[in-house]
């Protein structure tokens, strides 16, 4: 069983590193950290290690074979078997259903605050000597008519619904949108057994070519691409490249699609519309770093090649602020080898620093996941810049169209607060529409907000937020009290 908030808020004061977040990246960092002797708090949001990519189905489901629904699952196995070890020894204390809202300095060390319990009405603290920051990442999505209709799905949230709910968001799925996400989404759904009549991808896939030397360097890529290939056509699902649903049509929920050709900077083709009957649509335009936390930190960033912000690492690692490490999804979006391997790599560089050097052995550990980083970062940069969104996409929403969710902005008053009243910048247009104030703080509608207004990007200098996560006043309100501490 997860460990109490109680014994978060109260058992011993300091431990020597904080692990947010228990998906790939922070599980290979927690029990390399253990391995290396190192006292370690795993905190993660969700009740069950794994992340998004790792989802599993709620054991009251009754699902015989979860690892049918996952690739490299038995890399999970081994990884939460370690840290059954580490719990049982006391060298890893995993804190479920904690999620982390904001870090503050105190002194030499990091105090973490987290919500927790019933709604997240509880808080809870825990005090670090080292922090690492394994946050992952969340969907980027593109308004457009009708995207909000019921049926309506994130192709990361269709994903998501099969692996840890066994349900399906319709029985005849289009998945639309732009990145490789798409091709293992597909045959999932294919898989459990809807009908996939397209998958529709913005962009093409010849681009990749253009880098022979970055292929020819992560062969395993080139091998995944061509499973995805022979199973999309074993389960007949058309590939339509250059193309993108512009339209969602239906009264009370989907009924059908329209997708449109597009042009290079992802315009649609006048004419070239045509409709595919369907019941949901899961669409999705890659993903973006979940970055809240170390932004409150001061953490520096860089732009990456998809055009969304993502952190600045050293070899080993380390952000910009002292004491603090990331790994994964926070580094660029580069998939789940990588986040494993930046997730040991990180490791190995918090216990040399707290134990006065690496042995022999984790020194020859560490040269070799910074060789298979830096390949695997080359390639997923190569992934950005070919499925990163092209300009004309904010020629699809029309005036109507909603934007913002959350406080029901559409396309119309983003587009006249840049243009009639001369907002410059992205936080001008939030304070002029209310765009990015609800409940999500703009994390679904931030990007789209931001190109629909014509304004730079900012991804090397995204927003920063005092919290990471809603947070009740009762739990800030106790947030400084000292026995809380």
């Amino acid at each position: 069983m997860p460990d109490s908030t109680a014994e978060a808020a109260d058992g011993p004061g300091r431990t020597e590193l904080a692990v947010v977040g228990a998906g790939p990246a922070g599980l290979a960092a927690a029990v390399t950290a253990a391995d290396g002797g190192l006292d370690v708090v795993l905190l993660d949001a969700a009740e069950a290690p794994g992340g998004q990519y790792y989802r599993a189905p709620a054991p009251g489901l009754g699902a015989t074979r979860p690892e049918a629904l996952h690739h490299g699952w038995a890399d999970f196995t081994a990884l939460t078997a370690r840290l059954g070890r580490h719990r049982a020894a006391g060298r890893i204390r995993h804190l479920a259903g904690h999620q982390v809202w904001a870090v503050a300095r105190t002194g030499e060390d990091w105090t973490l605050h987290a919500v927790t319990g019933p709604e997240g009405r509880d808080g809870a603290t825990v005090r670090a000597r080292r922090l690492l920051i394994a946050t992952g990442s969340h969907e980027r999505q593109l308004p457009f008519p009708g995207w909000t209709l019921p049926g309506v799905v994130g192709a990361a949230g269709a994903q998501a619904m099969l692996k840890s709910g066994l349900v399906l968001p319709g029985r005849r799925i289009v998945v639309a949108g732009s990145g490789p996400l798409l091709q293992a989404v597909a045959v999932s759904l294919a898989r459990a057994g809807a009908r996939v009549p397209a998958l529709v991808e913005a962009s093409g896939y010849a681009a990749y070519g253009r880098a022979p030397l970055v292929l020819a360097a992560d062969p395993g890529r080139l091998r995944e691409g061509v499973r995805h290939a022979a199973a999309l056509a074993r389960h007949r699902v058309r590939l339509l490249t250059h193309r993108a649903v512009t339209a969602v049509h239906g009264t009370d929920r989907v009924e059908g699609v329209t997708v449109s050709r597009l042009d290079r900077a992802w315009r649609p083709l006048p004419g070239t519309g045509r409709r595919i009957e369907c019941d949901a649509l899961a669409v999705g335009h890659g993903l973006v770093p979940q970055l809240d936390l170390a932004l409150g930190l001061g953490c520096a960033t860089r732009c990456g090649a998809d055009g969304s912000a993502a952190l600045e690492l050293d070899d080993d690692l380390r952000t910009t602020v002292p004491g603090v490490w990331a790994a994964g999804e926070t580094g660029g979006i580069g998939g789940v080898h990588l986040a494993l391997a930046e997730g040991e790599l990180a490791a190995l560089s918090m216990v040399a620093e707290a134990r006065g050097g690496r042995s022999s052995r984790g020194a020859d550990r560490a040269s070799a996941l910074r060789r298979s980083r830096r390949r695997m970062r080359a390639f997923a940069e190569l992934m950005g810049a070919v499925h990163r969104p092209g300009p004309g996409w904010t020629s699809w929403p029309e005036a109507d169209t909603e934007v913002c969710r959350c406080e029901e902005v559409p396309a119309g008053a983003i587009r006249r607060a840049a243009g009639e009243l001369g907002a410059g910048d992205g936080r001008t247009v939030k304070l002029l529409t209310r765009a990015g104030m609800g409940w999500c703080q703009g994390r679904t509608c931030g990007f789209a907000v931001r190109e629909l207004a014509g304004c730079p990007h900012g991804a090397a200098d995204p927003d920063r937020r005092a919290l990471a996560c809603p947070v009740p006043l009762s739990v800030l309100a106790r947030a400084d009290r000292p026995e809380d501490g």
